[in-house]
């Protein structure tokens, strides 16, 4: 079993307050969970509103699988124009 993890920091553009960062935040997560079909979650910098952590896994049986999606998932929030990735940390177990 191979468990692949990210942690993402994001810097999210032209909010003005927690509740359009929430909205912002439950858009990018829902389309990823339904997209890639990873766990993902916020999990630092709740009360900041244009600051947010989240983090999600993905659990298989292949490194090259676990490494990919990771990927992927990254490369689809880079390409949202509302926030940017300004730091990640991947983690294979």
């Amino acid at each position: 079993m191979i468990i692949g993890a990210c942690s993402v920091e994001l810097f999210i553009y032209d909010t003005n307050s927690l509740k359009e960062k929430r909205h912002v935040l439950k858009s990018i997560i829902g389309r990823i969970q339904s997209r890639f079909n990873v766990s993902i979650s916020e999990v630092d910098n709740n009360d900041k509103w244009q600051i947010a952590t989240i983090a999600f896994s993905i659990v298989t049986n292949d490194t090259s699988h676990a490494n990919s999606t990771i990927s992927n998932v990254l490369n689809f929030i880079e390409r949202d124009s509302r926030l940017e990735i300004t730091n990640h940390f991947i983690e294979i177990l």
